[in-house]
């Protein structure tokens, strides 16, 4: 682990040497997506999407540079990255083990992105859709042994200091359930700091920084099942209470159920929260195409479930059906068993009939085997729109990056995932 330290401080004087020759001047603001578990289908799939729900808007993803990244832990049994290795290595620069939480692999902590950005004198926020504890979000300001230490993790939102100053100046997602407890309020702690503090999501673009919005007692309900805008609020709620800072800033955005959905190999769910995460990207990116000081950069941890854009050796896919599905299998199989009934409750959420025979097939899970319901569903749905995946886990596919604004030219071709935070530590550096 001291080697990849001493690469990484090679690959930060290097890059730097170059910033200097070429008289670059580095981003003031740096707005850093992830979408959790988006892979290079998922992008696919969404754009397919998007142009038979919004044939009049942009594909947002298409305004940027691209480039790739691969995305592997620091693990000789595994190729395969979970959450937690891979934010840490977006976050620090250096690869760990799965599990880890902005630590290495002798599990000691290392510098993220965050707290080189507050030694800077920058400020710094997130805005997530899981609770703000998870492994994403985490890896930027905590350092856990293991990512499901959800109280500790919430700990050093207090406990992490620069200047005597916790380093997350706007804090926006899930999480009541890990910041207030009864051994210790987190959230009391912050309001103590000066914090404001809320609850109400559509109060988030009226909060100045330092502020905390929790506005879940652990993740988002799902995006399909909604009509509450997530993300893009509080995209928008963090670049209004951040922008004011006098030596800029760095905002972390997490479209976390991406991930969520995939894992679920639920092919409408997984495209809501990408429009979710779509429409984030354009708050941001309407903030930044008329400045001359922003960086946008957009990446993903590791792909999740495989996805292909058709299956079963026909030569199609049908996302004009899945534009026809209004809730997730979730929904439609707990309604089903609470009424008892089949078909009124698919054609009141879907928009496709079902075979007769799949019909009684779907009844006699529903009388048989209501444990398996949501997952009869959800594979009639994977059926009827040719929708493949390989695994309900993560898989080793390289991931894409795409870039926009100052210094966006440095996120294009092919690298590694912990190269984009060497990068981006460079710039808040220097």
């Amino acid at each position: 682990m001291q080697l990849s330290r001493l690469i990484f401080c090679l690959f930060i004087f290097t890059f730097a040497s170059l910033l200097q020759a070429k008289e670059i001047t580095p981003p003031k603001n740096i707005i850093y997506f992830i979408g959790d578990g988006m892979g290079p289908s998922h992008v696919s799939a969404s754009r397919y999407f998007h142009r038979e729900q919004r044939p009049d808007q942009p594909f947002i993803f298409d305004e940027f540079k691209t480039g790739l990244a691969t995305t592997y832990p620091d693990d000789n049994r595994t190729i395969v990255t979970d959450s937690a290795a891979s934010a840490t290595a977006l976050a620090t620069g250096i690869k760990t083990y799965n599990g880890a939480i902005g630590v290495d692999s002798n599990k000691q902590a290392l510098k993220t992105l965050f707290e080189y950005a507050k030694e800077n004198g920058k400020q710094t926020g997130l805005a997530v859709t899981s609770q703000v504890t998870h492994a994403t979000p985490g890896s930027f300001y905590a350092h856990q042994p293991h990512r499901k230490e959800y109280a500790e993790i919430a700990n050093w939102l207090v406990d992490n200091k620069t200047a005597n100053k916790p380093i997350v100046d706007v804090i926006l997602g899930g999480g009541t359930r890990d910041l207030i407890r009864e051994d210790r309020n987190i959230a009391q702690e912050l309001k103590t700091k000066g914090y404001q503090y809320i609850t109400d999501i559509n109060q988030v673009t009226q909060i100045k920084s330092p502020a905390l919005g929790l506005f879940h007692p652990v993740g988002f309900p799902k995006a399909i099942d909604s009509d509450e805008l997530r993300l893009s609020k509080m995209t928008q709620g963090a670049l209004t209470a951040l922008s004011p800072a006098e030596n800029g800033f760095v905002l972390l955005v997490e479209g976390s159920q991406i991930d969520w959905c995939a894992h679920e190999n639920e092919i409408a769910c997984l495209l809501a929260e990408m429009h979710d995460f779509e429409n984030a990207i354009n708050v941001a990116f309407e903030f930044a195409k008329n400045r001359d000081d922003t960086l946008i950069v957009i990446t993903a941890d590791h792909e999740t479930g495989g996805l292909s854009i058709g299956a079963n050796k026909d030569y199609a896919w049908f996302y004009k059906k899945i534009a026809q599905i209004k809730a997730s299998a979730e929904k439609i199989s707990d309604e089903m068993k609470a009424k008892h009934k089949v078909n009124s409750i698919w054609n009141k959420w879907i928009g496709f009939e079902l075979t007769k025979d799949d019909k009684k097939a779907l009844k006699k899970v529903l009388k048989t085997d209501p444990d398996n319901l949501e997952s009869a569903v959800n594979d009639l749905i994977n059926t009827y729109t040719l929708t493949g995946w390989t695994t309900t886990g993560h898989t080793g596919s390289d991931v894409q990056i795409f870039s926009y604004g100052v210094g966006s030219e440095h996120f294009t071709g092919m690298m590694d995932n912990t190269d984009i935070a060497k990068k981006l530590i460079n710039f808040v550096t220097h």
